[in-house]
């Protein structure tokens, strides 16, 4: 005969299975809870993105005291209140600043006069005389305006050898060599189309409206050749002389940006391209050189090649191509990424959350850190150096701790921040390590700006030529401003100089050319002559 089960042991299953399925329930919710929250997290910074101000500047004056408590042994509560003292402020004007500005420029004087028959007294029947005179200057604009310049050379001959000679000895005055054979384009219009596009961002289709405007019929194919042209012609061994310099410095900076190229052989019209950008850093010499290279891919390969020979600091951002280069090549991080990243944070947090928050405090060691440097600018870079090590080490040690300690949730924006950091952190100290070398990698991020400004005006390129091209001409560009030059005249020389000397016999004649030579006066920027 067949006995009963225990219901006390069934009772006790039961409350077990009970018990999973509450844990269970409960990892859930607790699951949910985490989605709900992220969600929540990227909604707030969609609208944010979308509505908000983009600017990264820290908004809690008192969020520094968070972390390192400065002020509280300083602190007296038994002060009175300070009063408040209403200060009105007043612009003051700049003295002088027109005059500055007018002396420069050429003057056209009128004079007007009185009538011949004002000119006489009406009491007494005497001519009258200038007692003195009233000035008004206005500054007049002379939109650009286009000439024809026709060369002619002369062909000489001896009229007695004709009559008596066998053969004639004919000699031709010398002729400036074009700046495009068969072209009716001169080094001023290819200078000119090319600071409209490069500088001013008017695309060519724009440029060729304009000049039918003024009843020329200038096409946009026409325009491009002659861009295209001059820029791989006579920019291109300018480029190359700024890249073998630029690959005897000590620190430089890196960054990309993508571009369309609707005729890449291989690749579809709506793939992206790159263009790579390498630049001088504070390495103390008075030489910038910016240069932007076009590459159909993001590949590693592409800094690896154009680095090769190499040795020094690079400041980069997190990319990890950067990190597969040589040993030689010093991988210094950028700080300011990771305050990015905690900048981002935060504006997915409410803001009566905002304070006291862990993304506040994570914030707050970027925030001191770039205190500390903004106050050593001025040292040289060996004091300069000495000082990081005694007051930003400190820092950077208890921002290692404080990212050990905290735990937030892997993907919630405070997860990557604190990911981000983690994973660069060699990279972002290594800037210790020389005075020369800098906390952030802003300086290529303002560099990188110009072509992305431009791109939104042109779009895309059409082909890898243009692609180029395009690159070449930003590099010669953008290094003669960062070298006082002014861009037109520094291109016009270019163009009226280079077809005329022979400088792939004799590579050395290119110094001559370079922005920190002794270039014609006009070549200057007038701001800073």
């Amino acid at each position: 005969m067949k006995t009963n089960e225990n219901p006390h042991q069934n009772l006790i299953e039961y409350i077990h299975q009970l018990e999973e399925k509450c844990n269970s329930q409960q990892e859930k919710i607790t699951m949910l809870e985490h989605k709900l929250d992220w969600l929540q997290e990227q909604i707030r910074l969609s609208q944010h993105k979308k509505f908000g101000s983009s600017s990264e500047k820290t908004t809690f004056a008192d969020q520094m005291s968070l972390v390192f408590n400065e002020t509280e042994g300083f602190q007296k509560t038994d002060l009175p209140e300070p009063t408040i003292e209403e200060v009105t402020y007043k612009r003051k004007k700049s003295v002088g600043h027109k005059e500055e500005m007018l002396k420069d420029l050429p003057t056209e004087t009128i004079i007007y006069e009185l009538p011949k028959e004002e000119q006489v007294c009406p009491d007494c029947g005497e001519k009258r005389h200038v007692m003195g005179k009233e000035v008004r200057r206005e500054l007049k604009i002379i939109p650009a305006q286009v000439e024809v310049v026709e060369h002619v050379q002369l062909i000489y001959s001896c009229r007695n050898c004709e009559k008596t000679a066998e053969e004639v000895t004919i000699a031709k005055s010398t002729l400036p060599e074009p700046v495009i054979k068969g072209s009716i384009a001169s080094p001023s219009a290819v200078a000119h189309i090319m600071t409209e596009k490069f500088i001013k961002g008017t695309p060519i289709y724009r440029q060729e409206q304009d000049y039918k405007r003024n009843g020329i019929d200038l096409s946009r194919q026409t325009m491009s050749n002659w861009v295209n042209g001059a820029a791989l012609a006579w920019l291109e061994p300018i480029y190359q002389e700024f890249k073998m310099a630029l690959l005897k410095r000590d620190v430089l900076c890196a960054d990309e940006t993508t571009l369309q190229v609707l005729k890449e052989p291989g690749k579809t019209a709506t793939s992206k391209s790159y263009i790579w950008l390498y630049l001088t850093g504070n390495d103390g010499l008075e030489k910038p050189i910016i240069l932007y290279e076009y590459q159909p891919s993001r590949s590693a390969q592409h800094p690896k090649l154009f680095l090769e020979s190499y040795k020094g600091y690079l400041h980069v951002d997190g990319y990890d191509a950067y990190h597969k280069l040589p040993k030689d090549i010093t991988i210094c991080g950028c700080l300011a990424h990771a305050r990015r990243k905690y900048d981002e944070a935060l504006k997915s947090i409410p803001k009566d959350e905002q304070l006291g928050s862990q993304t506040m405090v994570g914030k707050a060691y970027c925030d001191k850190l770039f205190k500390i440097e903004s106050d050593l600018q001025e040292l040289t870079p060996e004091d300069r150096y000495n000082k990081r090590l005694e007051l930003e080490k400190p820092v950077w040690d208890a921002y290692l701790a404080w990212l050990e300690k905290v735990n937030p949730l892997p993907q919630s924006a405070l997860g990557k921040a604190v990911a981000y950091s983690k994973n660069q952190w060699k990279y972002l100290q290594n800037y210790l390590l020389d005075g020369r070398c800098e906390i952030s990698n802003n300086r290529a991020e303002r560099s990188i700006k110009p072509f992305v400004i431009g791109r939104k005006n042109f779009l895309f390129a059409n082909t890898p030529r243009g692609a180029k091209a395009s690159a070449i001409t930003y590099s010669i560009i953008e290094t003669a401003k960062a070298n006082n030059l002014n861009p037109f005249e520094y291109l016009k020389y270019i163009f009226e100089s280079l077809p005329n000397i022979k400088f792939k016999e004799n590579p050395e004649l290119l110094q001559n050319y370079l922005p920190w030579a002794a270039l014609p006066q006009e070549c200057y920027s007038k701001k800073n002559k």
